[in-house]
């Protein structure tokens, strides 16, 4: 079972990580005052911390971890809801010291954040959560019948390869072949993002996002479905990918009619890197929609799990992904191993969103 149950020794190593890496507690009244500063937008309204279901039994101590990746990060602040960025900084100066306790995070976050309640623009309250993972997939270092597709490295020049389809990509070589695998397993591990490569030797290799194409994703499921194909066990990710590792010719033209193609780079870390390029962290960060939001905010989620659990965390908002768009809509990171594979493959509900950002103010005007 996914638990998310403290142990011991967790214990004691979460009071070290905190030792090493919080800075002294500042809960203080901010002194900066932002420029260009607009109205909160209409998609969001402020609510109090009450109003967010379970807030009060959430341990925040691990959303505050995660927060430190965004501190550390150099923001891109882009999207419809834009943070000051100087306001941001001084928040990430306030962070609780070390060894701060629940009552003690939880007292910083409602002190320096206002929470908002989102709306898409119909309206409605609840949008859609998914869930990814990094993979590991078996893998070879030349090509063989069954390591029969290319994990590849960007060219320098991305006008090589931006807006160019996928099955032109592969066929015409444009980047550098790292390493060889199932053309099943190479379109699940980009459609997460990042993976590990396991060699015939044994020996893993962490490959971390690179770059992509930029065009649009088609839905390999949804190709069976127009086909009339229906898998055992359905559309979910595991269902199809099974059925298309037996069907090689198939999963080939069904892969390749996704003209999305993304590029990899080898990593000495086994940590998954976001869009901030931060370790994420396991069932605190997620993806969100970038043409809406600043990634890098704290956002507190009321959702379920695919086992029917609810799920009412704060989680910090530090990657992104194609197929993640809209106002209430984000990709949920359950890290690495076969029951991360569980969960995330089995994630789709629908639930709530609510943003936190700096109190003071709330937006500024796009740079």
């Amino acid at each position: 079972m996914f638990q998310f149950k403290k142990t011991p020794q967790f214990n004691i190593l979460f009071g070290i990580l905190l030792a090493f890496g919080l800075t002294s507690c500042d809960i203080s009244t901010p002194t900066h005052t932002g420029n260009n500063v607009v109205a909160p937008h209409s998609n969001l309204k402020p609510v109090p911390y009450s109003a967010l279901p379970d807030w009060k039994n959430d341990d925040l101590r691990y959303a505050l971890q995660a927060f430190r990746n965004t501190c550390r990060a150099k923001l891109q602040y882009t999207g419809r809801v834009i943070p000051d960025e100087a306001l941001v900084r001084e928040k990430c100066n306030m962070l609780p010291g070390a060894g701060a306790d629940v009552q003690t995070v939880r007292t910083w976050f409602e002190s320096h954040f206002q929470a908002y309640k989102v709306y898409d623009d119909s309206g409605k309250t609840s949008g859609t959560y998914t869930g990814y993972y990094s993979p590991t997939i078996p893998a070879c270092k030349t090509r063989t019948a069954q390591c029969n597709e290319p994990l590849m490295a960007a060219p320098s020049n991305p006008a090589q390869y931006k807006n160019v389809p996928k099955k032109t990509i592969v066929e015409n070589r444009i980047g550098r072949v790292l390493y060889w695998a199932n053309i099943v397993d190479v379109q699940n591990i980009q459609i997460q993002g990042s993976g590990l490569l396991k060699l015939e030797d044994g020996s893993m290799v962490k490959l971390n996002f690179g770059a992509t194409n930029d065009m649009k994703f088609k839905s390999i499921g949804e190709q069976l479905r127009v086909r009339g194909i229906k898998p055992d066990g359905g559309y979910s990710a595991h269902a199809v990918w099974t059925y298309l590792k037996k069907k090689p010719a198939l999963a080939k033209e069904v892969i390749y009619n996704n003209p999305r193609y993304v590029y990899f780079k080898e990593a000495e870390s086994k940590n998954v890197i976001g869009k901030l390029g931060t370790p994420l962290s396991k069932i605190r960060s997620i993806a969100v929609d970038d043409s809406i939001y600043t990634v890098g905010m704290p956002v507190y989620i009321n959702t379920n799990l695919s086992d029917g659990r609810k799920f009412r965390r704060l989680m910090i908002a530090q990657d992104t992904g194609s197929a993640i768009r809209g106002w209430i809509r984000a990709d949920i990171f359950f890290g690495s191993g076969d029951e991360a594979y569980k969960f995330a493959h089995g994630q789709h509900a629908q639930g709530e969103m609510y943003i936190l950002l700096p109190k003071e103010y709330t937006n500024v005007k796009p740079k």
